[in-house]
Order: C-alpha cells, then structure tokens, then sequence
C-alpha cells in the first residue's frame, strides 16, 4: 500500500509526534509499502516531503523527522490528496499525531471526509477520549474505578473554583486541562497558591481543567489494540510499571528526559492486580468505542492494592521511551508487525463502514 505518515501537528506535543513519525517510517515493512511522508506545521499547514527525507531517517536512527514546507498538500473531500497540482497515491493514512488537532477526531472527521482509511481510532472515540471528563463519565457509567475529581471552568471565580476542590477532595491535588495531549500542562498542588498557579496553567490550554484526588500509588500502564465492534480483536499486551524520577510522571519525564522515569516491563504485580488491571483496559477501551490502538493507564494504589483508570491516550508514543511499543515487543508484537496490524485494522474497517453506504 501507499502509506501517508502525518507527523508534526498543531498540538503542544509537535516534536514528540514528529519523533513518533520517524520511529514509524523506520519500521514500516518497506517491501510491502511505500511511504509519503507528511509534515504538519505548527500553523496547521500540510507538506509532503521528498524522497531524501525519508532516507535520512532511515540512515539515521537518532533523528527526528523535520519538515520542509515544499509541496504543499491539499485535502479534497470525497477525493483525497494533492500536492503540486496532482492526486497523490494514498491508501491509508498513518496519523501519528499527538494531542489537538491530532488524536482529538479532527484529524480523524477530515479523513473522513476525505473518502481515505486510517489508522487508529475513530472520530468519536478520539474526541470522547481527548476530554478527561467525559471520559470518566462514560468509565463510571459502565461500572469502572476512577479517581474522585471536579470540573472547573475558566470563567469561574478564583475563590469559587478552590473552594469547590478544597471542600470536594482535600490536598494534595492533581489539575489536568480537559482537553490536552497527555500531561500537557498538568500539574500537582499542595496548597491554594499552588493550586491557583495550576489551573492557570491548565487554562492556557483549555477552557475547562480536571482537578484530581492525588492517590499515593503506582502508576501502571497497558496497550491495547483491536476494534470494540469485533470484541474477540481485542488484546492486552501485558503490563507495565512507570517509575518516576521527577515528583510525578509529567511531560518532560514522559517524552523528553531519557532519564525521567524507568519503565519496568513486565509491571512486578500479583496474578490477581494483572487481572484486575487488563480487565478494566479491555472495559475502557470498549466503553469508548476505540479501534486501532489505545494505551491504557492506571493507578494502584499504596497500601489498599485499589486500581483506578487514570487516562486513555489514543494515539499514545512511538518515541525510543514509550511505553506502548515496548510492551507489544514484550509481548511478541514486534513493531514493524505492530504497525502491520494497525494498517491492517484501518483498511478494514474502512471497508467494512463503506459497505454499509
């Protein structure tokens, strides 16, 4: 197939996506499929790449894609792709996109329109998942562990918003945007003042923030592929420890400091959390309806062995760190096979939606 790898984005998570995209052409199995590369700017505008840069990924296995901004490309309904004043041979896009405008089923809802297959999931399930609270909402109405939070809104007063955390969970506090790639502008507060200075910061990224029970517990993360339509395609690549060594698994230990946390795969836990903890991904996973891929995580906490659902990330990293890649290689699933299936998955169920039209 033609494969049209989207790396780049709008999202605060730009260069994390675009080392996710380079991770991905790396090891896209090149005597079935061809590869266009496409770099998203900052700005939002589409550039295909020529050939050259592909080869210096390839040649290069420390360097991240970069963008030329050359031919720009086109997006037609119902028609695909253009760039240079032709239709450009695509037979499935690979988004590997984090955060808005990229895993948030905008990227998704274009391709749509579009008339093209995709990797990943749907423009529902990739919305639903992207906003932290309809996502617990939809968790807690299928009977799954979330963590105790509120929602507050900008447009609330200062002293009400605290006063609504304060009297609702206590400290120490947890204060995520709604609507952010993962652990974008999140952060935990001790105290009122610190609790201020967060939701200032949650709000430059969204007009709601989540404000979150801080459980004293280990943090363990899943990766699940398959679609919840077919739910027998639904697997669980086993379970992985995240230990932090910043005060929290924030997004400079998550993506950019080597050194920010060790993963620990398989997560050293009993028979009994390893089943309790894939069970709740394969629920959450199908309670949002997700297709393609999705990573899962959770917290166990100290003391009482609970398991609480923390976050879904739809389309979680592809980077040297990540967790999700290395747990499907732990598994088995090597990562040109990984992205075998993901492939696999988005053209089948394009067919599948086409049929019905």
């Amino acid at each position: 197939m033609n494969v049209l790898l989207l790396g780049g984005g709008r999202s605060g998570e730009h260069e994390v996506s675009l080392v996710s995209a380079a991770a991905i052409a790396r090891n896209i199995d090149r005597t079935k499929h061809r590869v266009l590369l496409a770099g998203i700017t900052k700005a939002g505008r589409w550039f295909l790449q020529d050939d050259a840069e592909y080869a210096r990924l390839l040649g290069d296995p420390q360097a991240a894609f970069a963008i030329a901004e050359t031919a720009e490309i086109a997006v037609v309904p119902g028609d695909g792709f253009y760039a240079g004043g032709k239709r450009l041979p695509v037979d499935i896009v690979f988004p590997a996109l984090h955060g808005t405008f990229g895993e948030d089923g905008t990227v998704q809802g274009l391709l749509e329109m579009a008339g093209i297959p995709y990797a990943g999931c749907g423009v529902l399930s990739s919305a639903v998942a992207m906003d932290k609270e309809q996502t617990k909402i939809i968790w807690q109405q299928a009977g799954l562990p979330v963590v105790p939070w509120v929602r507050v809104y900008a447009g609330d007063s200062a002293s009400s918003r605290a006063a609504q955390a304060e009297c609702a969970l206590g400290y120490p506090l947890f204060v995520k945007p709604c609507c952010s790639g993962s652990s974008v502008g999140a952060a935990k507060a001790k105290d009122r003042a610190a609790l201020e200075a967060a939701l200032g910061e949650a709000f430059r990224w969204d007009d709601k923030a989540l404000i979150e029970k801080a459980v004293d517990a280990r943090e363990i993360e899943t990766a699940v592929t398959g679609d919840s339509a077919r739910a027998e395609s639904v697997v669980i690549y086993g379970a992985g420890e995240i230990i932090p060594r910043h005060e929290f698994y924030d997004y400079d230990a998550k993506y950019i400091d080597p050194n920010g946390a060790a993963l620990v795969i398989p997560a050293p836990i009993s028979a009994a959390e390893y089943a309790a903890i894939t069970g709740a991904a394969a629920k959450a996973y199908c309670a949002l309806g997700c297709a393609g891929l999705a990573r899962v995580d959770f917290f166990l906490e100290r003391g009482t062995d609970s398991v609480f659902l923390n976050e879904i990330n739809t389309m979680p990293g592809f980077t040297p760190i990540s967790m999700f890649p290395k747990l499907c290689a732990e598994a088995g699933l090597a990562f040109p096979a990984l992205i075998e299936l993901l492939l696999e998955d988005g053209v089948k169920r394009f067919r599948t939606r086409a049929a019905r039209i």
